[in-house]
């Protein structure tokens, strides 16, 4: 089995930043694309940011310039630097992997539980 799990959420005020993590464990023999997403209440799922084992990177628009992902290959672990929070930013945040698992040919797409950020001053 694979496992996701994210850390780092918190209230934080506006303004302010916070630093989540996600890391994969498990049978794991490579990971493609990580990426973050996030759901508000009432709201859909979106993309917030994706990046690949290459470090090719692509952000939602209403975060670009403010949050910054990146990752640990070695750790399996991705990140999502996030400065200057705005309200509506408040949602909470899951992170997937596109991961080959052991002894498989083929990757599949594997979520943790989530992160709650909730931005209010």
């Amino acid at each position: 089995q694979v496992q996701l799990v994210e850390s780092g959420g918190g209230l934080v005020q506006p303004g302010g930043s916070l630093r989540l993590s996600c890391a994969a464990s498990g049978t794991i023999r490579s990971i493609n694309t990580m990426a973050w997403y996030r759901q508000a209440p009432g709201k859909e799922r979106d993309l917030v940011a994706a990046i690949t084992s290459g470090g090719v990177t692509n952000y939602a628009d209403s975060v670009k310039g403010r949050f910054t992902i990146s990752r640990d290959n070695a750790r399996n672990t991705v990140y999502l630097q996030m400065n200057s929070l705005k309200v509506e930013d408040t949602a909470v945040y899951s992170c997937k992997a596109d991961v080959m698992k052991t002894g498989t040919p083929y990757y599949l797409a594997w979520w943790g539980k989530g992160t709650l950020v909730t931005v209010s001053s």
